[in-house]
């Protein structure tokens, strides 16, 4: 019978606590909102309206998913637009 502990998720946090994050982009949303999670805990965090970094809640997550959404259909949108004008 193997023993496990929670020693593995224990350092991280520890780290985390004496040096601080260490956060890292994990998602780009769109240009000025995207997704950052801590290389050694895992922490999520995202920018809110204000820019300011929050935690990122599963409220959070679907208002980043429509967003993501949003802008991929309004980017794909504009680049076909530029292509038919520039072809005339």
């Amino acid at each position: 019978m193997e023993k496990t502990t929670n020693k593995p998720t224990f350092i991280p946090k520890m780290y985390c606590n004496l040096f601080g994050h260490d956060y890292q982009v994990s998602k780009k949303v769109t240009y000025h909102v995207k997704e950052y999670t801590c290389r050694h805990c895992k922490k999520e965090l995202t920018t809110n309206s204000n820019g300011n970094l929050i935690e990122l809640t599963p409220k959070f997550r679907e208002i980043n998913a429509i967003l993501s959404r949003i802008h991929t259909s309004r980017t794909q949108r504009l680049k076909e637009k530029s292509l038919t004008s520039s072809i005339y």
